[in-house]
């Protein structure tokens, strides 16, 4: 008996794994619509540039929180890594390193520091929120060593490049997504699933769950110090202290797109979904004429409300 075909059997999985994000994708595309409205410039490739460029960072750091929760793991020191990428990039380019030497160096640390914190949370079997929680003070304190206050600097061409009127944060975020699909059709990617939803089992399967987590703490770290970049880039200079906020933003949009705490539960679109909403919804409120209190509230409400729609739902239904 003849199993279902390749395309069918594809369509069925991507079908259950969106299946819990359908009502976020609906509440992302009323913001949009309603953003839209409000701000027609959105609609120009000026105004799409520039919205895209405000989102950018975020949805990288969620990705990057995604890929850990994936694995079962989870990081505290995103944010920290954004600061460290952003004033590497500044110090090196300013310090005659050049371009291609600070995107050298920015990589360099990033995929270095996520190795470290795999290595630890992997190989010592220690708690992933207790390793990057030091990991935050640490990169913190390197950020400071490197910057100890906003300086260096960014050429004029790389930042009207990645932050002028030009889609070209849209066009990486494309190609991001892309080196995902293709990174998850890798040995490492077929693994990362199975690593965060049951480790025991997929081991004694033969899945190199240890170096499929270990990869994702590195490539998490690569793409948080990647927007440390772009965060640069934007402003102009390097501040050790500019990605406070990513950590806990990262979270929420992961867990707005549907990424479990346990592991193995939730797909990368559903969290690039949950940081547009986080971006959308503050770009609507402040057109509406919300108060930054008000804004913190709402998107507070909106969160929680996001996140337990789907468990009322589940309780309600037989």
């Amino acid at each position: 008996m003849r199993g279902p075909a390749p395309g069918r059997l594809y369509a069925a999985i991507q079908g259950r794994r969106n299946a819990g994000s359908l009502g976020l994708f609906a509440v992302v595309a009323a913001f949009l619509l309603a953003y839209a409205v409000l701000h027609p410039g959105l609609l120009t490739p000026a105004g799409l540039a520039k919205f895209t460029q405000s989102w950018f960072p975020l949805a990288l750091v969620a990705m990057a929180q995604a890929m850990l929760m994936l694995a079962g793991g989870i990081s505290l020191a995103i944010g920290p890594t954004v600061s460290l990428g952003a004033v590497i990039a500044a110090t090196v380019m300013a310090g005659g390193g050049g371009v291609a030497g600070g995107i050298a160096a920015v990589a360099l640390a990033g995929l270095a520091s996520g190795l470290v914190t795999g290595l630890i949370v992997v190989r010592l079997n220690l708690p992933a929120i207790v390793v990057t929680l030091a990991g935050s003070f640490i990169i913190s304190g390197a950020a400071l060593v490197v910057l100890p206050r906003p300086g260096g600097s960014v050429p004029d061409w790389l930042s009207d490049l990645l932050a002028g009127n030009s889609p070209t944060a849209l066009a990486i975020l494309v190609l991001v997504v892309l080196a995902w699909k293709a990174y998850l059709a890798t040995p490492l990617g077929l693994s990362l699933y199975a690593a965060g939803e049951n480790p025991v089992g997929a081991y004694r399967s033969g899945v190199p769950v240890d170096r499929a987590r270990i990869a994702a703490y590195a490539l998490s770290s690569l793409l948080a110090a990647g927007a440390g970049l772009f965060v640069a880039a934007q402003t102009g200079s390097g501040d050790p202290l500019i990605g406070q906020a990513f950590t806990l933003n990262s979270i929420a949009a992961a867990v707005l797109g549907g990424i479990g705490f346990l592991g193995g539960q939730g797909t990368m679109r559903g969290a690039l979904a949950g940081s547009l909403l986080l971006s959308v919804m503050i770009s609507v409120m402040f057109h509406l004429g919300f108060s930054p209190v008000s804004q913190y509230v709402a998107q507070g409400l909106i969160i929680i409300g996001a996140v337990a729609l789907p468990q009322l739902r589940k309780a309600l239904l037989p």
